[in-house]
C-alpha cells in the first residue's frame, strides 16, 4: 500500500488534517487511541471506515520513520 493510498491531505477534508484515505478519520487518532491503551481492534471497531490494512500500513510507516530518524541521529 502506497502512502498516497494510505493518507490523504486535502484542505477540503478536516482543513488538511492527514486522514486515512477514503475516510474523515485523522491518522493521529490511531496513535491517540493506542497511547490511551486501546487495542487496534478497539480502534477499528470505533472507526469502521478504516480498513485493518490501512491501520497496519500506517503503523509500519510510523515505525520506519522512527527507525530512520534514530539511525540518522
Amino acid at each position: 500500500m502506497t502512502t498516497a493510498n494510505l493518507i490523504t491531505i486535502d484542505p477540503e477534508i478536516l482543513s488538511g488534517t492527514p486522514v486515512f484515505t477514503g475516510t474523515r478519520v485523522p491518522v493521529e487518532s490511531l496513535i491517540d487511541h493506542l497511547k490511551a491503551g486501546d487495542s487496534l481492534e478497539d480502534f477499528l471497531e470505533g472507526f469502521p471506515g478504516v480498513q485493518r490494512e490501512q491501520a497496519e500500513a500506517f503503523l509500519e510507516l510510523a515505525l520506519d520513520a522512527a527507525l530512520s530518524h534514530a539511525r540518522a541521529a
